[in-house]
């Protein structure tokens, strides 16, 4: 009778001391070299990590977090796409906010996490989270309500200033609209219409309200459409509102399309419709799709900057985390726009 094949076991862990032996360098020096601290020569720091790489070393992680207090997991909300809340990373803003973030977190030692919009505590509430970041909220979603209760930690917009245990960093949707709207006007825009989200989120608020302050200022009528959902077909069918819908008023000489969607279909939709851009037609997109660029005209697009507030809303949290910051606190983050053919209107000569 033969004997069966003996399963192969579970290598062994390889411990600090294994790997500041295969290094030779003391085991206090690895373990700074590893942790990003002390003072170590580059030299001296990328040999241990060498090393440890080689040897496929992992710090203890449970040892870790009992030293530390805490578990290093960042939990993560998009709250704009509570009714369907994972296709938030279709989004090319969403998905630069959320890549951005997790990014920049890990490289400082911790974990994303993403949680549904609209989650209920006892979906989290057995995670060991240690702060919470809460894109683009919802009016009505108690979800920053029961983190902040628990006493966890939340990174969110403007919406949450002067929250004990909130903080928030945030594009300034006025400037950001004025802007925009400023631009079209000294190229000659004197219709200009909007499509906006049918959201609840600040920003959205925000927009609506300074292009009525806008509108107002200068004795110009309203032209408004709003989408029903997020994606590209209702935002579409949006701008198509926007484009036939003002009759009385005239057509409209400019658009700024707020909702998300490709710059290319924006564009085709502007065809369909009778107009050729920017010739009748100045057009502004809120995007990050880098379609924009390469589109005919190309399409200006207003940046809101993901990536940045990515990164200084991180910077935030580990000041937060790691230094032990107690005050609440915000950052303005400047959006961009990005001057291109669509909203140039074409010189006689």
């Amino acid at each position: 009778m033969t004997e069966a094949p003996r399963r192969p076991g579970k290598p062994p862990r390889v411990r600090l001391v294994d790997v500041a032996r295969e290094a030779g360098l003391s085991k206090t020096t690895v373990s700074a070299a590893l942790n990003g601290t002390g003072r170590l020569s580059p030299a001296v720091r990328e040999k241990a990590r060498e090393a440890a790489r080689r040897m496929g070393y992992r710090p203890n992680a449970t040892a870790r977090q009992l030293r530390a207090g805490r578990a290093r997991l960042i939990g993560y909300v998009v709250g704009e796409r509570a009714h369907a809340p994972w296709t938030f990373l279709e989004s090319p803003y969403f998905a630069q906010l959320t890549g951005a973030t997790a990014a920049t977190a890990l490289r400082r030692g911790y974990a994303v996490v993403l949680l549904p919009a609209g989650s209920l505590q006892q979906e989290w509430a057995d995670l060991p989270l240690d702060a919470v970041v809460v894109a683009d909220p919802v009016a009505g979603d108690r979800i920053v309500d029961d983190l902040l209760a628990a006493g966890i930690p939340v990174f969110s917009d403007r919406s949450v200033e002067g929250r004990a245990g909130a903080h928030w960093v945030d594009v300034d949707a006025s400037a950001a609209i004025r802007g925009a709207l400023d631009h079209l006007r000294q190229e000659g825009a004197r219709r200009p219409a909007m499509v906006l989200p049918g959201s609840a989120t600040g920003f959205h608020a925000g927009v609506l309200a300074a292009y009525r302050d806008w509108c107002a200022a200068r004795a110009l009528p309203e032209r408004i459409a709003h989408t029903a959902t997020p994606g590209n077909g209702p935002v579409i069918a949006a701008v198509e509102r926007a484009l036939t819908g003002c009759e009385k008023s005239g057509r409209p000489d400019a658009l700024l399309v707020v909702a998300e969607a490709s710059p290319p279909l924006v564009l085709e939709a502007a065809r369909r419709n009778g107009y050729e851009v920017p010739r009748d037609l100045l057009l502004v997109c809120v995007s990050e799709d880098m379609t924009a660029e390469h589109t005919r005209p190309t399409t200006t697009t207003l940046s809101l900057r993901p990536q940045e507030v990515a990164r200084v809303g991180t910077e935030l949290l580990m000041a937060v985390l790691e230094e032990g910051r107690t005050e609440t606190s915000g950052v303005w983050v400047p959006s961009r726009l990005d001057v291109r053919e669509s909203s140039r209107r074409p010189r006689s000569g």
